[in-house]
């Protein structure tokens, strides 16, 4: 598919979201000043990412109850970049359930781009970032704001209170830097969010060094694909 047409057909629904979910961040993120316009954005900025994550989490639910690894490639081959924004929200978020998180992005270069459409393959990877970095954020900001206990008790929450115990001992001795690295490997992607939030590390912080781990990780997955793609490895595969 060729860049052109891919930005034209599949981001166009996706810039109304985009924009409002970044409208969150950026209210959460610069509204803890003293400033009473600050403070008020503060309080109330939850609500515009909540809105921008709501139609992500209708589509968690639906594939939860329903759906399967092959239901989530079906709906990347129909809807594309759209999808993939959806679906990334819920892996950041820790709710990607129904599909390995790992397949998302190499899936996505195989259907809606080609080893040698680089624009392509530069905006998979930059809707990827962006989704993912969008749900960790929401998840931090839960975090951040409801404490432990809150999240201990949510059934959605998958994490065992041991697990979350290593993790918490993790960010204490490393400090910041275990975000982007845990972010940029397998296995222990996204588990040092919550931790940054019990810590109350600063969200603008959170934000910068999550959106760099993922942007590693999903870099090194799609060379994967291409590369798998030029050694003809997918070519039994039906796209």
């Amino acid at each position: 598919m060729q860049f052109a047409s891919l930005v034209a057909v599949e981001t166009t629904p996706l810039v109304g979201l985009f924009a409002l979910s970044m409208f969150g961040l950026a209210l959460l993120s610069f509204g803890s000043g003293s400033n009473s316009l600050r403070q008020f954005l503060s309080d109330y900025g939850i609500i515009f990412l909540v809105a921008g994550v709501a139609v992500a989490a209708v589509v968690g639910i639906y594939l939860f109850l329903t759906g399967d690894e092959e239901l989530a490639k079906q709906w990347l081959d129909q809807y594309g970049l759209i999808a993939l924004f959806l679906i990334l929200i819920l892996e950041g978020a820790m709710l990607l359930y129904f599909a390995p998180s790992e397949s998302l992005v190499p899936f996505s270069v195989t259907v809606l781009a080609s080893p040698d459409d680089i624009q392509a393959i530069a905006a998979i990877i930059l809707v990827a970032v962006i989704g993912a970095t969008i749900g960790q954020y929401a998840l931090f900001s839960l975090a951040k704001r409801g404490g432990r206990e809150y999240l201990l008790e949510k059934p959605w929450f998958r994490i065992s209170e041991d697990s979350l115990d290593r993790f918490d001992g993790w960010f204490d001795r490393w400090g910041r830097i275990v975000v982007p690295v845990s972010n940029a490997l397998l296995f222990t992607r996204g588990m040092l969010t919550v931790p940054a939030g019990f810590a109350e590390m600063r969200d603008w912080e959170f934000i910068v060094l999550s959106a760099i781990g993922t942007l590693i990780f999903q870099s090194w997955l799609a060379a994967f694909a291409i590369y798998t793609i030029e050694l003809g490895l997918l070519d039994f595969l039906p796209f």
